[in-house]
């Protein structure tokens, strides 16, 4: 028997891709930025205490690089915000094309 509620829309077996994908466009992720990366030895990682520093692999100015999961997404320029909360953001400068993927 066919939906007769018109409220309900298609269900997403019938409905087409792009409104099976707009389903999950208000769902939230997690998107990791990766600054650079460390490789110290495991005797100095036990020697790590508050205020240590670990150094990086990276500049302040180097691109920094935006992930989910483990897949790169795009890159971009880590830059402070501008609202006095002392809170970082990311400018982006490259993004993945992911029209080969729907």
């Amino acid at each position: 028997m066919p939906d007769t509620d018109p409220t309900v829309g298609p269900s997403p077996e019938r409905a087409g891709p792009k409104a099976r994908t707009g389903a999950f466009l208000g769902v939230p992720i997690e998107v990791t930025i990766s600054v650079g990366k460390a490789r110290p030895l495991v005797s100095e990682l036990v020697e790590l205490r508050r205020d240590s520093v670990l150094t990086l692999d990276s500049s302040i100015d180097d691109p920094v690089e935006l992930y989910i999961g483990d897949r790169l997404i795009a890159r971009g320029e880590l830059q402070e915000l501008g609202d006095d909360s002392g809170r970082l953001g990311v400018r982006l400068t490259e993004v993945a094309d992911f029209s080969n993927d729907i």
